[in-house]
């Protein structure tokens, strides 16, 4: 059975236009997915196409607009979410700003802990302390410091020490290495690697970059437009692709051989990302695809499975 099952959920913020009129951003727009447990879900596709927004929803930071979203067998609502906050947390893109400059990190990762259980005693505190901030790579000497004075690197196992202060058994990793340098960015990664191994952690994954996801997720949702374009196991991903916008993203990924990069056909998007408000008939993508015919303005292609475990979202899908 999933740990985590979305159903057509839906997340729409409200939009003043004029007096008496408003209009709706359609951030998520009828998104289904699963996770079980000890697995990673990977979510990609280009700024403002909805991916923040689904951890968010989930979390229930924002309210759903429509549909369900499952824990562990029990519907999750605005009522009961408190009951599970302990077990699904996040953390966030950027670690500057995510911890709070005025605390020491042990206040900092021994909050969670507080919140949870007023009862427990200071010592019982400071070993879950010690024992996460062992866990992300870091010691003792830095529980009576404060944040300014990490790198960025550090800063972030610090917010994922915060994070596993509650024993989750799900995490949303909201861009968790974008605000990173690309030397660092791997060693965070690794962490989440090995904690995903060691405690049977399930993630979503969220990024905006393929290269990053492909290391850490067993499957991988592609996004467009707050539309789910394509999903399937990782390996797959990258070797069959399947919707024109996905292969669109993998040609765009660098390459560190100079003969294979001079020797393969990168595919450009032309025009930008139309507005949420008042997004395309039809396919979301036909304003930007190369292989967009008549049908893909007058329907909405269906999501449909091309193989086990693969699903995309285009009229084409396969024939590319």
């Amino acid at each position: 059975m999933s740990l985590l099952s979305v159903n057509n959920l839906k997340k729409y913020f409200p939009v003043k236009t004029s007096l008496f009129r408003t209009s709706y951003v359609k951030a998520v727009d009828g998104i289904s997915f699963s996770i079980e447990k000890g697995r990673t879900l990977g979510l990609v596709g280009e700024s403002g196409c909805g991916k923040s927004t689904i951890g968010r929803t989930i979390l229930f930071l924002y309210e759903p607009t429509g549909g369900e979203i499952i824990f562990d067998g029990n519907k999750l609502s605005s009522s009961n979410i408190s009951s599970y906050r302990s077990r699904m947390q996040i953390v966030f893109q950027d670690p500057y700003s995510s911890l709070n400059p005025r605390m020491t990190i042990g206040d900092i990762v021994g909050e969670p802990v507080s919140i949870q259980s007023s009862k427990i005693s200071r010592k019982e505190r400071a070993e879950i302390v010690l024992n996460q901030l062992k866990l992300v790579g870091l010691n003792t000497d830095h529980l009576n410091r404060y944040p300014h004075e990490f790198s960025g690197g550090q800063r972030q196992r610090i917010s994922i020490a915060r994070a596993l202060t509650t024993h989750p058994d799900f995490i949303v990793c909201d861009e968790p290495v974008s605000a990173l340098d690309v030397s660092i960015q791997a060693q965070v990664i690794n962490v989440f690697t090995e904690l995903k191994q060691k405690l049977e952690l399930a993630y979503l994954f969220i990024a905006h970059d393929l290269s990053v996801v492909r290391h850490i997720s067993d499957e991988i949702g592609v996004m467009y437009l707050g539309k789910m374009v394509e999903r399937c196991p990782a390996d797959e991903l990258y070797k069959n692709p399947a919707h024109p916008y996905t292969i669109a993203l993998l040609s765009a990924i660098p390459v560190p051989d100079p003969e294979v990069s001079r020797n393969r056909s990168r595919i450009l998007l032309t025009g930008d990302v139309p507005n949420p408000m008042n997004p395309p008939s039809g396919c979301r993508f036909r304003t930007r695809c190369s292989y967009a015919k008549n049908i893909c303005a007058e329907q909405e292609p269906e999501i449909k499975e091309i193989s086990a475990g693969h699903t995309c979202a285009c009229h084409f899908c396969g024939n590319l």
